[in-house]
């Protein structure tokens, strides 16, 4: 089957099925993706389907990372981050190669005000490449003041009952084209995000309505589909928002993907969401927002960026993503009592570093980070000499199958994994 067989089939709404390897790698050199992705279309193919999960990356469409931690953040627990924790955070964020920093919601007050417009200042001033954003509502109210904090970038958000009435939907778009119109003439400059709260909860029909709207008729930069209830699992994700990037084909329009993780979902929507050809990412510091959180920035920014997908954030720049979780962790204990970052963090937490079947010492494992080893009724003898080695406890090589029966015999006996000082006690007496 040539390429251009295959794309006429596809704009035939045909569905195909591609039987040959030879096929699938054809597909992928013509669409410059990694032939790796190609486990993601061993299913059947529509042109709903591979259009949309193409459509962007055929130009090797960038993705866009806004980082919503401080914005996200104060709905964590009700945290308030002060105009100085602000600045340290965008400067976390243009370290890391982060695209937007979303820094707060300044019509909820006016300290939000005053500590976005400083910190617009600030960012302009340090000469970042980082750009500031600030959210209110899809109002002409809120978006005036926005406008007073010198933000460039608007983002907006508003949710309209699936029940209402067609009245009601009537006053709700024209309020929404008001609102866009006058941002447009009172700051020209302006990238205008807006977000059409909540698919998870919201019938196709409307949100493909609603989507139609905001691309042809209003021209926003980048429309945010948020699952804000963080209900949806991450094939209905792919299916929400495939028909949408189809709406934004041959517009300025970018697709951008906000997930809420109140089921763990979060990063594998969030992902599926990109798959779906949606060519912005909101993330935050280790996934901090309201409820349950949001996605994290590194994990989902560093399986996107592994699968071949191109973006400004730095996934190799370890020790200053390690600060910059630390320093926003560091917060949430100081004013909740808890820190973000757990021994079961995913990556950065101890918890991936941790060996104890017997299986693990043999076999590269988990990250290939700094390992940690603990011994029960599980271990094995390899287990036992690196641990051994590890904590420098001197041991006869000969007795080792035995120094590993008597860890396990005495993890048996006290129902739990042994100490340093009782290991070092059986290897000494063997």
């Amino acid at each position: 089957m040539t390429i251009k067989v295959l794309l006429n089939l596809l704009l035939s709404n045909f569905t195909i099925i591609l039987e040959s390897q030879d096929e699938k790698k054809n597909l992928f050199h013509f669409c410059k993706l990694p032939y790796g992705r190609t486990k993601f279309f061993n299913v059947c193919l529509t042109k709903t389907n591979i259009l949309s999960y193409c459509e962007s990356h055929m130009n090797n469409a960038k993705i866009i990372l806004i980082d919503q931690t401080i914005r996200e953040g104060m709905q964590h627990r009700g945290i308030v981050f002060s105009s100085d924790q602000r600045k340290t955070i965008a400067r976390f964020q243009e370290q890391l190669g982060v695209d937007i920093c979303q820094a707060g919601y300044p019509p909820a007050h006016t300290s939000e005000q005053e500590s976005v417009r400083q910190l617009t200042e600030f960012a302009a001033k340090e000469n970042f490449s980082l750009k500031i954003a600030g959210m209110g509502r899809a109002s002409v109210k809120d978006a005036a003041v926005l406008a007073e904090t010198g933000v460039a970038d608007f983002h907006l958000h508003a949710f309209l009952p699936p029940d209402s009435s067609e009245q009601e939907k009537e006053r709700f778009f024209s309020g929404l084209d008001a609102c866009v119109s006058t941002i447009r003439n009172e700051v020209p400059q302006a990238r205008i995000s807006l977000a059409m709260l909540d698919i998870g909860r919201t019938p196709s029909g409307f949100l493909e309505k609603s989507a139609d709207f905001l691309i042809h008729r209003v021209g926003v930069d980048i429309l945010s589909l948020p699952d804000t209830s963080g209900i949806i699992a991450p094939n209905l994700i792919y299916d929400c928002i495939s028909p949408v990037v189809l709406q934004a084909r041959e517009t300025a329009t970018r697709i951008s993907v906000h997930c809420h993780n109140d089921m763990g979902m979060a990063g594998a929507n969030t992902i599926m969401g990109v798959m779906a050809g949606a060519t912005v990412v909101e993330a935050s510091a280790l996934g901090i927002g309201e409820r349950n959180g949001m996605a994290d920035l590194f994990t989902t920014g560093k399986m996107l960026k592994d699968q071949g997908f191109l973006m400004n954030l730095d996934t190799e720049a370890l020790a200053t993503f390690k600060a910059y979780y630390d320093y926003v962790s560091d917060i949430c204990r100081e004013q909740t009592g808890d820190p973000l970052l757990s021994y079961n963090t995913p990556f950065f937490g101890d918890a991936v570093k941790t060996h104890v079947a017997g299986t693990h010492a043999t076999t590269a494992f988990g990250l290939g980070q700094e390992e940690k080893f603990f011994l029960n009724t599980l271990c094995g003898k390899h287990l036992v000499k690196k641990y051994l080695e590890k904590e420098k406890i001197p041991y006869n090589k000969a007795a080792l199958p035995a120094i590993t029966q008597a860890i396990k015999n005495q993890s048996a006996a006290r129902g739990r994994r042994l100490k340093t000082a009782e290991i070092r006690i059986i290897a000494a007496e063997h």
